[in-house]
């Protein structure tokens, strides 16, 4: 028997069993039924559906129509998308099938969007297609495999399996707060100090004035709130206060919480309030805005939180978001090609492993399968660079981090440049051309 021969043996023999038919899930699917082979997708809905999903359609589209910026160079979200075309995304075919005007972004109708996938899925014969609900993640070993895509409000019974399995490394709930490009903080109007000096002066704190402070508390207070679904309410503010919210029970109370000063001074003394910064990776490219989770919307929290003097030319790498969201604890329980430490033969993908958005959802399930595919057929080419914006978010789930929060694509997980480019627009250029050399240079190695 050749070695050629061997191959088609193996994808003839593989089982894949993708549990959730949303944009990871069907990206998965896709790619391998595409080479041979055979696939069961497994989907609750419509028998059952989340209290977020209305629609019998594969792939439905909830909190937004718009897949971000299309921009390569300039836009994070626009460089993955870039790396998924190039292995052929089925989420990039119905975007651009289903593409409404929106300027530099890719927005879509969302009917269209998930009819197209819908379509292509059940079209697929390589895919079969299984009505029901997953309860438990599936125990599988030799050439059967499993991929669990079931998003961001995984049903309950899988939810505890998953939890159980995982060692109770299973979240509810993303409270998460901004993170900001380091090189955009103005450090005229900071100073480096742990507080008390029990450290070693990782954090930087942002001062304000009473004058200062009285303002920034006024706006957040009134600023515009991103809305929640219902069910999601109670569960959220018990587990994780907003800052607003917080800054809602008196002017002083963030004086006495978030934003206390005490143990810190500046040339001798103690300023009216302080944010702090601390760093998101050990480059220390990013920086965490400790305790600011938040519910407001994108454009109201650049504008509330640069009223902080230090952070008023603020780049923001991602917002804060606060909503339902059951995530596993991924640096505990994943290997960078997204299998589970505990069964190999098992996948987590999608919002599920920490990945935040509809692109960086729909990219972790292409290259999973991907990788498997690699596994299934003997290429040992490995899992896509660090330089490759994938790379780097895979990388992310990976890595230790005892404040592990769902992270979206940004250009401040990459590793810098062997250069230091001041011009942000150059430097973004830079890397996304490194990015693009290196996903090229791996995907060719097929």
């Amino acid at each position: 028997m050749t070695n050629n021969d061997r191959t088609t043996e193996k994808i003839k023999n593989a089982r894949v069993n993708v549990i959730g038919a949303g944009l990871a899930g069907c990206e998965a699917a896709y790619y391998l039924a595409k080479r041979g082979v055979k696939v069961t997708l497994t989907e609750m809905k419509p028998e059952k559906y989340t209290p977020a999903h209305k629609s019998p359609l594969f792939c439905e589209l909830v909190c937004s129509n718009s897949l971000k910026s299309n921009d390569v160079y300039a836009n994070a979200c626009g460089l993955l998308k870039e790396e998924m075309r190039l292995f052929g995304s089925l989420t990039m075919q119905a975007a651009e099938n289903s593409a409404v005007p929106a300027g530099g972004a890719l927005a879509v109708d969302r009917e269209k969007f998930a009819a197209y996938v819908t379509d292509k899925i059940r079209a697929e014969k390589n895919i079969t297609v299984e009505t029901g609900e997953a309860r438990a993640i599936p125990d599988v070993s030799g050439s059967d495999y499993a991929f669990i895509a079931t998003g961001p409000l995984t049903a309950d019974e899988l939810a505890a399996d998953i939890e159980k399995k995982t060692g109770k490394n299973l979240h509810f709930y993303d409270a998460s707060a901004p993170v900001i490009a380091a090189d955009s903080v103005d450090y005229s109007h900071a100073f480096t100090q742990d507080r008390y000096d029990k450290g070693t002066g990782d954090y930087v704190n942002c001062p304000l004035t009473k004058e200062e402070y009285y303002d920034f508390v006024s706006a957040l207070v009134s600023a515009e709130k991103a809305t929640l679904h219902e069910f999601e309410k109670g569960e959220i503010f018990e587990g994780c206060m907003p800052i607003e919210v917080m800054a809602s029970r008196g002017k002083d109370t963030l004086r006495y919480g978030t934003l206390k000063p005490v143990g810190l001074s500046e040339d001798g003394k103690r300023p009216f309030a302080v944010a702090q910064l601390r760093k998101e990776n050990k480059e220390g490219s990013a920086y965490n805005l400790v305790g600011f989770q938040t519910n407001l919307k994108f454009p109201e929290q650049k504008r509330v939180f640069s009223m902080i003097p230090a952070l008023k030319n603020a780049e923001y790498l991602r917002y804060g978001v606060m909503h339902r969201n059951s995530f596993i604890l991924s640096p505990a329980v994943l290997n960078s090609d997204f299998t589970f430490k505990y069964n190999r033969n098992v996948r987590f993908i999608g919002q599920i492993t920490g990945v935040e958005g509809y692109v960086e959802s729909a990219a972790s399930g292409l290259f999973a399968a991907a990788y498997l595919f690699d596994e299934i057929t003997g290429n040992v080419r490995g899992v896509a660079p660090t330089e490759t914006m994938i790379g780097a978010l895979s990388a992310y789930l990976v890595t230790p981090n005892a404040d592990f929060q769902p992270m979206n694509a940004n250009f401040g997980i990459l590793p810098p440049l062997d250069t230091r480019i001041k011009d942000k627009r150059e430097r973004y250029r830079a890397l996304a051309s490194r990015a693009l050399a290196a996903m090229k240079k791996w995907a060719d190695k097929a």
